[in-house]
């Protein structure tokens, strides 16, 4: 793996970021300053625009380095715009499907007071709220009321400890301070932003050129993606964009929700496969099929889900060598809840981001996106091209893991001045100059960064890619098809 030198450590976002996927640090010199516009979008207490603008620019110059490592020449400028990356950040708000808003959040899906404070659930699937339901004793059809007043009266770890145990999502509201104090969150913050591994030998990597017009460094890459909720089809949606056979592969007993397959399944086909269908040409065995030929697997299921069927990273990696397998993880991979379920929200709710982003009133608050998904889906995008881009020359299959609460650790702690600072970087530039800030608010009209699509699905407004190098696409080249309607095979 190619080593990474550094005349200083890493101080701004960006650096941050760059450093954590292990970038050649002479490569930033192809980033160019953001531009400005919407960037007051994502205004928060802590440096969301920091980590957005952060992980998006990282992907564009992995990308850029990739499409300049197969077609010789000078890595691809970089510039990316401030708008286009709120907007992206807060894709599932602008989507319109026929003119219908998508639906963000079930009712169930919030935040509850709790006996001695607050708890946040997550009940978006049927699946989840029925467990919460039973967890709570609650019947079958019950809704916010009831639910509320049984949470009332319930001391908010009692809740957390309760639903989980039956397999639900809720999570007690923490401070920064009791998060750093709990085991799980010292665990994840100890975790890199980035782990990088190699776990197998593999020959070098060989590439033909990248298409051109536009330029597409992902091209030829044969993408499995077994991801849900958020951050790994965002991931998988952004090499897609780029140019690789992305297929999403779902179970049939766990349909996706209609709103979000529509919003991360750009430049994607999806099916369907059952891996309990262990039969001689059965579904298991095309499974087997699609990983002989994969070049990455992008996994975002509870850890330990799919090592039952030989999904583990080594196992993959033995049965094909030279494959790149990303995984992501709500709590990391160490610590007491590292096996847990979660989501962006129960993240920010546990590790004090929703106290910090509480109101005067005191009732918990959220960042302005789900960024520690879209931050995170950025993120492992970037690490699957620079994991290629090492693979030309090193050879090796690789293993790269992230965690949502490792990437809310960074942005509590590692951004700027931490969450006392209220203010991003750039802001703090152009306050220091006397200039005027890009997330000022000039600009803020996100209809720049928006398109409309018509697709299987009906006509979709969508948020356009935040991605920007010299050369690259502007959108994706196919729109979302129906949820499991694909052929489980490679273009």
């Amino acid at each position: 793996m190619m080593p990474m030198t550094k005349d200083r450590s890493p101080v701004t976002a960006q650096e941050q970021a760059w450093a954590a996927l292990d970038g050649p640090p002479d490569l930033l010199r192809r980033v160019a300053p953001a531009a400005g516009g919407a960037a007051d979008g994502l205004r928060s207490a802590l440096p969301v625009m920091d980590l957005a603008r952060a992980c998006v620019t990282s992907c564009s110059l992995a990308a850029a380095e990739l499409a300049a490592r197969r077609n010789g020449g000078p890595v691809p400028a970089v510039r990316v715009e401030d708008g286009a990356v709120a907007t992206a950040f807060t894709s599932e708000r602008h989507l319109r499907l026929d003119g219908r808003p998508a639906v963000t959040f079930a009712p169930l899906s919030k935040f509850w007071r709790a006996a001695d404070g607050w708890v946040r659930t997550h009940a978006n699937y049927p699946h989840h709220r029925a467990r919460l339901l039973a967890a709570l004793g609650a019947p079958a059809g019950a809704g916010p009321d009831v639910v509320g007043k049984l949470i009332e009266a319930l001391p908010a770890r009692t809740v957390e400890e309760t639903v989980y145990a039956a397999g639900g999502l809720a999570v007690a509201v923490r401070s920064p301070q009791d998060w750093d104090a709990h085991p799980q969150g010292r665990a994840a913050a100890a975790q890199p932003l980035v782990a990088r591994e190699r776990i197998a030998d593999a020959p070098a990597r060989t590439l033909p050129p990248a298409p051109s017009g536009p330029l597409l460094p992902a091209a030829g890459l044969r993408v499995l993606d077994l991801t849900r909720v958020l951050a790994g089809p965002v991931a998988t949606r952004t090499l897609g964009l780029l140019g690789a056979d992305v297929l999403r592969v779902d179970s049939p007993l766990l349909p996706e929700l209609e709103d979000q397959h529509a919003d991360t399944g750009f430049g994607k086909r999806s099916a369907l496969l059952d891996l309990e269908d262990r039969s001689d040409g059965g579904d298991r065995a095309l499974l087997e099929k699609l990983l002989a030929l994969a070049d990455v697997v992008v996994t975002g299921y509870r850890p330990g889900a799919l090592d039952e069927y030989g999904l583990s990273a080594h196992d993959m990696a033995e049965r094909r060598p030279g494959l790149v397998v990303v995984q992501i993880r709500a709590w990391g991979t160490e610590g007491p809840w590292a096996g847990r379920r979660g989501f962006d929200s129960l993240v920010q709710a546990a590790s004090g981001i929703a106290a910090t982003e509480a109101g005067p009133d005191g009732v918990p608050g959220a960042l302005p996106a789900q960024a520690l998904d879209h931050g995170s889906g950025y993120l492992m995008a970037a690490a699957v091209l620079r994991a290629v881009t090492d693979q030309t020359e090193y050879g090796g299959s690789r293993l790269v893991q992230l965690s949502l609460a490792r990437t809310a650790s960074w942005l509590m702690h590692g951004i700027g001045a931490g969450p006392a600072s209220g203010a991003c970087e750039a802001s703090r530039a152009a306050e220091a100059s006397g200039a005027a800030s890009p997330a000022s608010g000039e600009g803020a009209d996100p209809l720049r960064w928006l398109a409309e699509t018509d697709s299987e699905l009906g006509r979709i407004r969508h948020a356009l890619p935040p991605l920007a190098f010299d050369g690259g696409p502007r959108t994706w080249a196919q729109p979302p098809v129906r949820w499991g309607r694909s052929v489980p095979a490679w273009l």
